[in-house]
């Protein structure tokens, strides 16, 4: 196993030990580290909470706020099937929407795959390993552990 496949690992078991609440935050960090909303500081909004409808958070898509993406986190092991997502499809429908990201820390069933491919509203869907991933390379609860430093002859200090 490389460095970063455990570092990944890591990541989704520090997740699966968190508050669900944990993992809404978590989300949203990651979108607005992605670019999304640009970076202003009320880009992205966690929502999760009784009477939430469906949707976990928020993303304004662009700086203006024209549009919005709907946000959904499941912090589960087993697999996230079709009814899961046909549920937050109707929560996108309630809200108007046609744009939502459904990001669970397990996987997703193919229905549930099959499904997304054949509605009109766009749902990205992120299963752990590609959050693990994506955490990853945008630095969401990762530090750098070591830099590699690489030297050259400094020309000037042989010039005399």
């Amino acid at each position: 196993m490389t460095v970063r496949q455990q570092v990944e690992s890591d990541l989704l078991e520090q997740l699966m030990e968190s508050q669900p609440s944990f993992l809404e935050q978590v989300v949203v960090d990651l979108i607005v580290q992605m670019g999304y909303g640009g970076s202003r500081k009320d880009a992205g909004e966690a929502l999760g909470k009784s009477g939430d409808e469906g949707i976990d958070g928020i993303i304004k898509e662009d700086p203006l706020g024209l549009d919005v993406i709907y946000l959904q986190a499941k912090r589960w092991e087993t697999t996230v099937g079709r009814p899961e997502i046909q549920k937050f499809a109707g929560a996108l429908q309630g809200q108007r929407a046609r744009k939502g990201i459904f990001i669970t820390t397990s996987c997703f069933s193919s229905e549930a795959i099959e499904y997304v491919a054949r509605i009109d509203m766009k749902i990205i869907l992120i299963d752990g390993p590609r959050l693990a991933k994506l955490m990853f390379d945008h630095g969401i609860g990762v530090a750098k552990a070591s830099t590699y430093e690489v030297k050259r002859i400094d020309s000037d200090y042989f010039s005399n």
